[in-house]
């Protein structure tokens, strides 16, 4: 099978067609773009970019989403039509006459919602990381695949001029609606194309099939109930979600639809592995092997055996593979009668509980503070805790009002009766981080109802209901007041957070109803 590409305007090119992970791997050492470790993943380095470039991401401003988007000005930056035009036909200039390998995959594993999916990639590299994190068609399928409903144009060497191009400097990531296409250049990182599916996504689904899109993960037990998680970079959400006692459903991007199924975008997953240990993380470990991309690791001094805790290149270290790569996953990728969700934070203000209890007004609210924070050593310039929220725990990639999600998990709040629980997985008190097995102690009581019926504390400045005692649990753990060096310390963080949650929501309170501002700070 072959595909042409002149209708994209790309001309003259030697076309690599659905190639296997073996012969891109091939391709990328053949090359000198990827080395082989000694687990058989590659390794690549994406190059100047090792991380998305949020203020280098647009969406084309037309009839289609000029009154939905939310044009905020920093997250949904609109871009001219005719300047999208003009800058796609010099990327696709630069693209022809190259090596060019391009790949067909869907997206949403609920087949009411099945998206065909056409990546053309300038390099082996980021092909084989659609391989992995899209889902990949039967044999059957591509026979009858025919035209895609997005394409992906992603062109790492090109150099945009802003001058002429419209963008903000050399490197860009733009969404065309109208044209169904994201086209990315001056970039390496691949992330860049999933969040730029996952960006349409979160457009189509409400505005089109009343279906809520979630930053989130998700995993369901023997008994088929589904837990969610939301979480920031750094939270858990992969993590947390990747246990060998339920079935992983996926650990980045899902649906709820209107009859409760939750489905996976993907067909892959795209973990952190700074610090990856076996036996921290044994389900990710396991999965770095031949087929797997990491991106931007270091080595133990002469060899190719990956040092997890190299940070030479970036922190923000990267490993992606078929989902199929973890042992215990839902197949396919869905789950139904939702049970449980959990906010993950990682609260550097150390007044967070490890667990607490969320009312439905609560839950809206910090859905859409989306609250964590940076600590020292994650960023250049950062020497002590500073707050970061980001609405519905992934601002970067909603394009509507942040308060359109939130409204719609709402209402399945409502309807389902799911329960909803803060998970603080940052700073117990002033002393040390949550531990991982803590965590999962308090998520596994959630999981397995034993908080349905114990003895709860309400939060004096958040309003929240803490459980009193959990087997398993060092009591003291659950009132972080009493990891304070004094009261004061703990009252003035306490505070100071609370202030910051009231300070960020003014910019949501006009469209905010008196319930919604009821889940806030009691401060």
């Amino acid at each position: 099978m072959s595909v042409e590409l002149a209708k994209y305007g790309i001309l003259n090119s030697t076309i690599h067609y659905q190639l296997s992970p073996e012969e891109l791997t091939t391709k990328m050492v053949e090359t000198g773009q990827g080395e082989i470790t000694t687990s058989g993943a590659v390794n690549i380095l994406t190059g100047e970019f090792t991380g998305r470039s949020p203020k280098d991401r647009f969406i084309v401003k037309d009839d289609i989403t000029e009154e939905i988007v939310w044009w905020d000005g920093n997250i949904n930056i609109p871009f001219d039509s005719e300047k999208f035009d003009a800058l796609y036909d010099k990327v696709v200039a630069h693209l022809s006459g190259k090596d060019i390998y391009v790949r067909d995959a869907f997206a949403c594993a609920d087949d009411r919602f099945k998206t065909k999916i056409r990546a053309i990639t300038e390099t082996p590299g980021a092909n084989l990381f659609i391989y992995n994190m899209f889902i990949r068609p039967t044999e059957e399928e591509l026979k009858s695949f025919g035209d895609s409903e997005w394409t992906i144009i992603n062109a790492p060497t090109f150099v945009a001029d802003p001058a002429t191009d419209g963008t903000r400097q050399h490197n860009f990531s733009i969404l065309n609606f109208k044209r169904k296409i994201v086209l990315n250049g001056g970039t390496g990182y691949t992330g860049e194309m999933k969040k730029g599916i996952f960006s349409a996504l979160n457009f189509i689904l409400p505005v089109e099939k009343n279906t809520l899109p979630m930053h989130c993960s998700a995993n369901s037990g023997e008994n088929g109930d589904t837990a969610m998680f939301f979480g920031l970079s750094g939270t858990g959400k992969t993590t947390l979600s990747a246990d060998k006692n339920r079935r992983l459903i996926g650990d980045d991007e899902h649906g709820w639809t209107d009859d409760n199924t939750v489905f996976n975008f993907e067909g892959g997953c795209y973990a952190k592995v700074i610090n990856l240990s076996a036996e921290g993380e044994p389900e990710i470990y396991g999965a770095i092997k031949k087929g797997a991309l990491l991106e931007n690791v270091g080595y133990f001094e002469g060899t190719k055996e990956v040092d997890f805790a190299n940070t030479d290149v970036t922190e923000n270290t990267r490993v992606s593979y078929p989902i199929d790569f973890i042992e215990n996953i839902a197949e396919p990728s869905l789950g139904t009668n939702p049970k449980n969700i959990f906010f993950l934070s990682f609260d550097a203000y150390g007044v967070f509980p490890p667990i607490a209890k969320l009312n439905p007004d609560q839950a809206a609210y910090l859905f859409i503070s989306g609250y964590t924070s940076k600590v020292a050593g994650t960023e250049a310039g950062v020497t002590e805790p500073q707050t970061t929220f980001s609405s519905c725990f992934g601002a970067p990639f909603m394009p509507l009002h942040p308060t359109k999600y939130a409204e719609m998990l709402s209402d399945k709040v409502e309807k389902t009766g799911v329960n909803v629980w803060l998970i603080n997985t940052g700073w117990n008190g002033q002393k040390k981080r949550m531990s991982l097995k803590d965590t999962r102690a308090v998520i596994n009581a959630a999981l397995r109802g034993d908080l349905d019926n114990v003895e709860y504390k309400k939060d004096p400045y958040f309003g929240f209901e803490v459980p009193v005692a959990i087997e398993g649990v060092d009591a003291e753990k659950l009132n972080p007041a009493t990891s304070f060096d004094t009261p004061e310390a703990y009252e003035n963080n306490a505070k100071e957070l609370a202030g910051k949650f009231k300070a960020n929501f003014e910019k949501f309170a006009e469209f905010a109803t008196p319930e919604l501002l009821s889940g806030g700070p009691l401060i």
